[in-house]
């Protein structure tokens, strides 16, 4: 038999000095002994062919996701060809790679659907209800399959979404409705680098959002839907009628809580009760996610196994358990199906159903080979998911989990030291307090990068707030949904109402603690993708060399301490602009007209106060009259902001920056940098480093050429004579 070849041959290092040449033997060694774990990376090489694909500044063309899928086919017949691990562990990886970016350029362009470049309307529209929620005081509809005849049928949009701020009963999904909307594209980011809502809306195929004049029209039915979208009309609708019995019995933001654990809708939830429960670190309460999936899944089998078991004649007989595991799969198959199939409710599905397909076939379940096998699941149904928060999140925490539960598996239990008095509470209590520090430590980066915020107190958030959830909220949301069929779903659901009121309590405690949330500066990609490789590194490896990974992780947490934060920011209206001050915060420069820009950038910058309260003052060196404002710099730079035309002349000559919400007509040639309403309507917002050297960076330059961030096109509207408004 033909002996492996050791890495170090594969490389050919065998002239290179002895440590060298030594240390890269170990590490070769140290993954040798752990060839089993090597499938684990499998989605890690998916995820690197995803991410290289978003990192791009311009869209690839077609052909290239058919050379990255050869590319892809060529390195799986030279990995059957060789023997040499070194190899083929270097073709693997350049396999998932490549087909990880094939498989984000294909996803592209199977989504690819008209998406708008300017406002239009007030225009008529015709469409059919995908989605309808609960939002506020009014409603948010998903109109699909489209009709307007003011608009050029080739760039309608597939799907729009629209509120309706008048009062108005919840419409069925798949019912027509007639409405008089203004749409807009999807809004940009509010500062470059931040979250990017256009790019979501693209794969979901939303091409415009906006509002709605009045209450929609019940239509009669422009056309039959494909057997694809009466299947996902059907589950809508079922949805739907769950959502309204459910807050039929528990109004407000109760209510809204309820409907997010059962039918993950949570539109109806309070901004300060969700709040609350972020920051007491309970925001995973109303994710559907591995703790909803294994109450229900496991509490299914659990209840059905004993009963059967209570009957001997069936016990003896038959197989109960594998009964048992078929009535949890489907349980937890119409969980996810009414759950509305997030990245994180498919992922604990996914694991869910594995290990009951492994009771079903007796076999054992591996926990991180399904982990892995869940990962590679969504990414190939939706690459997409890859930047976004839940699937992060969601896979950060389990990863961590499950290390630390095989880290465990080969130590002594703790019960056994202690008195067995108490032994099935303690572990319990442990096992909620150990859940909660790792899940949080192994989310804090994400948490940081996404909402730019860390919760403090979420192990003792979850220790007060989990047994109400597993003991009395999901059983009986559970019974409530097996009764509502019935009409018997009043009481059970009564008694969810109440876990969530106690849940929501402990919830407004702990985050009025001090100290129980802060709010932290913006992390750049490159600090994420050190964090998250270096926490693979530690959770994916098992032996000793898994302590590797505490070097690309420290190395990204330093990088986001030191990266600088910009000078100067300037909203997408080019009126809202913020400089920073001497003390180092921000200073709006007026009250903000994009509060939701001013607020985006302090939360961005580490900074806890409202947009109202950052607005300066002649103290903070910028003056403002009815023309403008002047600030001053530590280093003496004026920055102008001319709010009419009668101020440019003075400020092109005096200020070294100037911001104009006027066009200047390339007339104001005197500053270093001057920014118009042109310029922010092609680039959106702006973020400048005054240096030296003096740094610019624009929203539409960080998110380069890309299908939903396309440059302005000819109008795709058709300008004609106004109808007057119902």
């Amino acid at each position: 038999m033909r002996r492996l070849l050791p890495p170090a041959d594969v490389l050919g290092i065998a002239r290179w000095p002895g440590r060298a040449r030594g240390g890269l033997a170990a590490f070769g060694r140290a993954a040798l002994a752990e060839r089993e774990r090597w499938p684990l990376w499998l989605p890690a090489g998916l995820g690197t062919g995803i991410g290289l694909y978003f990192a791009l500044p311009f869209e690839p063309p077609l052909p290239w996701a058919g050379l990255a899928a050869l590319g892809a086919i060529a390195c799986l017949f030279a990995l059957a060809g060789t023997r040499r691990p070194a190899l083929r562990v270097l073709l693997a990886a350049a396999a998932a790679i490549a087909f990880g970016f094939a498989l984000a350029k294909a996803r592209t362009e199977i989504v690819a659907a008209p998406v708008l470049s300017h406002r239009v309307g007030p225009l008529g529209l015709d469409g059919r209800i995908e989605q309808a929620e609960l939002r506020g005081k009014g409603i948010r509809l998903v109109l699909g399959d489209l009709r307007a005849k003011r608009f050029v049928p080739q760039a309608l949009p597939a799907r729009i979404r629209i509120t309706v701020r008048a009062a108005t009963p919840l419409p069925p999904p798949g019912s027509w409705v007639h409405v008089t909307a203004v749409l807009m594209p999807p809004p940009s980011p509010a500062a470059p680098g931040a979250y990017d809502f256009g790019r979501a809306a693209y794969y979901l195929r939303l091409g415009g959002v906006g509002y709605a004049y009045g209450r929609p029209k019940s239509i009669a039915p422009l056309a039959a839907p494909a057997w694809r979208d009466r299947y996902l009309l059907f589950v809508e609708a079922l949805r739907a009628r769950m959502t309204a019995r459910v807050h039929a019995v528990l109004p407000g933001s109760t209510g809204g809580i309820a409907s997010a654990l059962i039918t993950g809708d949570r539109g109806a939830i309070s901004e300060e009760d969700e709040q609350a429960l972020r920051d007491a670190g309970l925001a995973h309460v109303l994710a559907i996610a591995g703790l909803h999936m294994a109450l229900v899944g496991l509490g299914v089998f659990w209840i059905v196994r004993a009963v059967l078991a209570a009957i001997p004649w069936l016990a003896l007989r038959y197989p109960i358990k594998k009964w048992a595991a078929l009535a949890a799969l489907g349980a937890a198959s119409f969980y996810l199906m009414i759950s509305g199939a997030s990245s994180a409710s498919t992922r604990a599905f996914v694991m869910l159903a594995t290990m009951l397909v492994a009771i079903l076939l007796d076999r054992p379940a591996l926990s991180m080979r399904t982990l892995a096998l869940a990962a590679t699941i969504i990414l190939l149904l939706g690459p997409e998911s890859l930047v976004e928060p839940g699937f992060q999140m969601s896979f950060a925490a389990v990863v961590g989990l499950v290390a630390v539960a095989e880290w465990e598996q080969g130590r002594p239990r703790a019960d056994a030291f202690g008195p067995r008095r108490f032994q099935h509470v303690r572990r319990y209590i442990r096992g909620i307090a150990t859940t909660s520090l790792v899940g949080s430590i192994a989310t804090v980066p994400y948490a940081i990068y996404h909402f730019d915020r860390a919760t403090h107190y979420a192990v003792l958030g979850n220790l007060l707030a989990m047994p109400v959830m597993g003991f009395i909220a999901m059983p009986a949301a559970a019974l409530a949904v097996f009764l509502m069929p019935f009409g018997l779903d009043a009481w059970p659901l009564r008694v969810l109402g109440f876990g969530i009121e106690v849940m929501l309590a402990m919830g407004r405690w702990v985050s009025g603690l001090p100290g129980a949330v802060s709010v932290m500066p913006a992390w750049p990609v490159s600090a994420l993708v050190l964090v998250s490789f270096g926490g693979l590194w530690l959770g994916l490896w098992r032996r000793r060399w898994r302590w590797l990974g505490f070097a690309p992780l420290l190395l990204g947490v330093a990088l986001a301490y030191v990266v600088t934060p910009p000078d100067l920011l300037v909203a997408r209206d080019g009126l809202t602009v913020a400089v920073r001050g001497p003390d180092g915060m921000l200073k709006l420069f007026r009250k903000p007209k994009d509060n939701y820009s001013a607020s985006e950038w302090l939360k961005r910058d580490g900074d806890a106060r409202d947009a109202i309260d950052a607005v300066a003052t002649a103290a903070d060196g910028v003056r403002c009259d009815a023309l403008g404002c002047i600030a001053r710099t530590a280093s003496g730079l004026a920055i102008a902001d001319a709010a009419r035309i009668d101020a440019l002349a003075e400020d092109c000559t005096r200020a070294a920056i100037v911001v104009s919400a006027v066009p200047t007509r390339r007339k104001c040639k005197g500053p270093l940098l001057v920014i118009d309403r042109f310029d922010v309507a092609r680039d959106n917002g702006y973020a400048v480093w005054l240096g030296p050297p003096l740094r610019i960076e624009t929203v539409e330059q960080d998110r380069g050429a890309r299908p939903w961030s396309a440059p302005p096109r000819a109008s795709q509207y058709r300008r004609i004579s106004p109808t007057s408004l119902p």
